[in-house]
């Protein structure tokens, strides 16, 4: 493969890495557009401070990249990006990824790019274009660019600091109203009744017992939010007053990146599980968006988070499309 420094033939890899799995989309970029070359799909991550943390980044890459090579007959790449669940821009964690990085695809430093998965789903939503991405699944994180080039993230801060607007919250909402109903502070309700058969509860002690496991996780929480979403829909209040405070916390992040960049009536992109598969809280989403933001539109994804990270690689080889 010729260096990038002689010819504008690059083959660039981009990562696209969750706590469940790691994507990594191959592409060639010409200054006639994109070339996919393969896709696959490795191992996933965990927080680089966790045991293990940073040899199952490791592993995530090697897998991912060996994986998306058709018939595992791979070129020298020019660069690579990758956005990782839990990389923080600007801190040490995204100077530790980025190293990681190195290490597998032994490329330079300065063709090697790691940041959040937030930041590689803004770039592929919406590539050289300004906009905001609300991104609600187990977390939630809104994360804006403006014309200047400009980002801004808000929220996002993990779910023991700052999970209002996720899936997590709209669940663990939904079991805080559960025990009010329990105790006779609420009106009993089908609400309480499907959390806890789901849960496999009979009373509220039987709850306390089971959320303070070592294994009751952020993520078993945030599957009890489509029987919050469901019940909304059947005319809950209380459930429905559940999606709104969570719709206004969303609509709150993404009032506040759009002050901060700039942008009076910006392009917004939809993405994570709860806002694409929860139709009653997709509804209330949009609705205290439009208080918090008049005149802002929705509008469909350029591209995904593998997209974003084509899009960071390519830009460390200082080429931009025409």
């Amino acid at each position: 493969m010729t260096d990038s420094s002689t010819s504008n033939s690059l083959v660039l890899a981009g990562f696209d890495a969750g706590q469940t799995h790691c994507r990594c989309r191959l592409s060639r970029w010409t200054p006639a557009g994109w070339q996919c070359l393969g896709e696959g799909t490795g191992t996933g991550v965990s927080h680089l401070d966790a045991p293990g943390g940073e040899e199952r980044f490791r592993e995530a890459i090697r897998s991912s990249l060996h994986a998306a090579w058709p018939d595992h007959q791979d070129e020298p790449l020019s660069a690579a990006a990758v956005g990782a669940s839990g990389v923080e821009a600007g801190t040490g964690l995204q100077a530790r990824a980025a190293s990681l990085l190195r290490e597998v695809v032994h490329l330079p430093n300065d063709r090697c790019v790691a940041t959040g998965d937030e930041r590689t789903a803004l770039r592929g939503a919406f590539a050289e274009q300004a906009g905001i991405v609300l991104i609600s699944g187990t977390g939630m994180i809104v994360v804006g660019r403006n014309t200047l080039g400009e980002e801004q993230r808000c929220g996002g801060w993990g779910w023991r600091l700052d999970g209002a607007g996720s899936a997590f919250d709209l669940g663990h909402q939904g079991l805080q109203v559960s025990l009010r109903m329990a105790d006779g502070r609420l009106a009993d309700g089908p609400l309480r009744e499907s959390l806890w058969e789901r849960l496999g509860c009979r009373s509220a002690n039987d709850l306390k017992s089971l959320v303070v496991q070592p294994d009751h996780q952020p993520a078993d929480l945030a599957r009890l939010a489509p029987l919050v979403d469901e019940a909304a829909a059947q005319g809950d209040r209380e459930a429905q007053r559940i999606l709104d405070r969570s719709a206004f916390a969303l609509a709150e992040a993404a009032g506040a990146v759009a002050r901060t960049l700039h942008l009076k009536t910006p392009n917004l992109c939809a993405h994570g599980g709860a806002l694409l598969n929860l139709t009653e809280f997709k509804g209330a989403v949009r609705r205290s968006v439009q208080e918090h933001l008049p005149g802002a539109r929705w509008t469909q994804p350029l591209g995904d988070a593998c997209d974003g990270a084509l899009t960071l690689a390519r830009d460390c080889c200082q080429l931009k499309p025409h």
